[in-house]
């Protein structure tokens, strides 16, 4: 004869219904769009391809302008690439080009 060892009563079964709703003690930002960092990676590309940066010093910029964009906001991230403006690196205009493509692939959250 085999004794079942198994604990046999069953677990309620879990209520979602007195969930509290979310309080929206912080401001919503602006930040990066998850969902399109893709086409924004690729756009940024043919822009940093054109500068005067070199292609090392790019590639880190890019990926620390993703990781603010998308992580704290569109604002710091403006003014990370804002800190890159000058001769050997970012033009003015390229500057607002990266602007225009930040606001562009924006979503507050």
């Amino acid at each position: 004869m085999s004794v079942n060892t198994k604990n046999t009563t069953r677990r309620a079964p879990r209520k979602f219904g007195n969930a509290k709703p979310k309080s929206r003690d912080s401001k919503r930002q602006s930040m990066l769009s998850t969902k399109r960092v893709g086409p924004f990676k690729y756009d940024m590309k043919e822009i940093l391809e054109k500068s005067a940066m070199e292609a090392a010093t790019a590639s880190s910029f890019l990926a620390s302008l993703i990781a603010k964009a998308s992580r704290t906001s569109i604002k710091d991230a403006k003014l990370y690439a804002k800190e890159f403006v000058s001769p050997e690196g970012l033009t003015e205009e390229e500057y607002s080009k990266i602007s225009r493509l930040l606001d562009r692939y924006s979503k507050y959250r």
